[in-house]
């Protein structure tokens, strides 16, 4: 199974989330049957490390940003992810409006799977510099994920 987390530059707050899913993949024992890769919906930072708020963030939880340098969502994307995550409304319109038909049910809001938080977004940090604040919304988010994913590979 292979997850994509996208947000609009790739450096910001889909990086750190498949950093820490990666992560939480990992001391779970599924990081053998599920692979996690980020984009970006734009191509304005592309080729760019994540944003240096990110990477304190990184840094504070140990998380391994594994030399991730930003890249833009391409067509493979579309066919080789089974789950494509988006942070934001403005992601997620963009995410469709890049997908092929037989994509679409692929894509998903950071919390569609919290009943209470559904159609809620993740601000991007890079305009509020709340780095803090999107590590406390992904792993708020994250544990849900994980458990779809569990249910999905097992």
């Amino acid at each position: 199974m292979k997850v994509l987390f996208v947000c609009l530059g790739n450096i910001c707050r889909s990086p750190l989330a498949e950093a820490m899913f990666r992560q939480i993949l990992t001391d779970k024992d599924l990081d053998q049957l599920v692979s996690v890769d980020s984009a970006a919906t734009s191509t304005e930072e592309e080729g760019n490390p994540p944003y240096p708020g990110i990477r304190r963030i990184m840094r504070k939880y140990h998380l391994d940003d594994r030399g991730h340098v930003s890249r833009p969502l391409n067509r493979h994307d579309f066919l080789t992810s089974d789950l494509i995550i988006g942070m934001d409304d403005m992601n997620l319109v963009n995410i469709r409006a890049m997908a092929p038909s037989q994509a679409l049910d692929k894509i998903h809001g950071i919390y569609d799977l919290i009943p209470t938080l559904k159609g809620q977004s993740i601000p991007d940090p890079w305009y509020t510099h709340q780095f803090q604040a999107t590590y406390d919304a992904l792993q708020l988010a994250l544990p849900s994920w994980l458990d779809y994913v569990a249910k999905q590979v097992r």
